[in-house]
């Protein structure tokens, strides 16, 4: 089981491909949602509403059986616009991102192998401005104990270099924290001998 991904750390700047007249701006987006990709394709939308085609290609998970992706044309020659983006995702083998390219018409026809060029190259373009991240999937868990198991709780959580997300602490005591997935059963390891103290995994989906 494998529990990295490469993604991209923050939008990329706008880039900008011109072929005999046609504009086509080229943008990148990290997603962690099918809503998020919704968002940002609006929002070149209304960035460029003069525009006729708005393509996109996006892909969230990593994992073969678990990945989803759309690609779509966007009233231009079927499969000359969105899958050339998607295939530049799949070039940099990268996941949880989107890609809008916006077309200006120059007055010249490019062609259904133009059109594949230019599309398929401003993406590549903005996937180039883009800063490229190496991620893991997490595994949080909620660890509920007495006060008194304080140093007990902590020296583990130092020991196993678990990441501290959230803590409530009363006389009764709550703490998240997360850790690689593929390291995760040392977690539940870790805590067996102290039987007061409760681990649980939470569901991060």
């Amino acid at each position: 089981m494998t529990d990295i991904f490469n993604t991209i750390a923050k939008p990329s700047s706008e880039v900008l491909f011109k072929d005999k007249g046609s504009k086509f701006f080229g943008y990148a987006f990290p997603i962690e949602s099918e809503e998020d990709a919704k968002n940002y394709l609006e929002e070149i939308k209304n960035k460029h509403n003069s525009a006729r085609h708005h393509c996109y290609a996006w892909q969230l998970g990593f994992e073969k059986d678990n990945i989803l992706f759309r690609a779509n044309d966007d009233g231009e020659p079927s499969n000359s616009a969105g899958m050339p983006i998607y295939g530049q995702i799949q070039s940099f083998d990268i996941t949880d991102v989107l890609i809008v390219v916006v077309r200006y018409f120059g007055g010249v026809k490019l062609g259904v192998g133009g059109l594949i060029n230019a599309y398929k190259t401003a993406a590549q373009m903005s996937l180039e401005a883009s800063e490229i991240i190496e991620k893991t999937v997490d595994t949080h868990f909620l660890i509920s104990f007495e006060y008194k198991h304080m140093n007990n709780v902590m020296r583990i959580i130092k020991e196993r270099n678990l990441q501290l997300v959230d803590q409530t602490m009363n006389l009764s005591c709550e703490i998240t924290v997360s850790i690689r997935k593929s390291l995760s059963q040392q977690v539940i390891e870790a805590f067996k001998p102290f039987y007061e103290i409760e681990v649980k995994e939470l569901d991060n989906s």
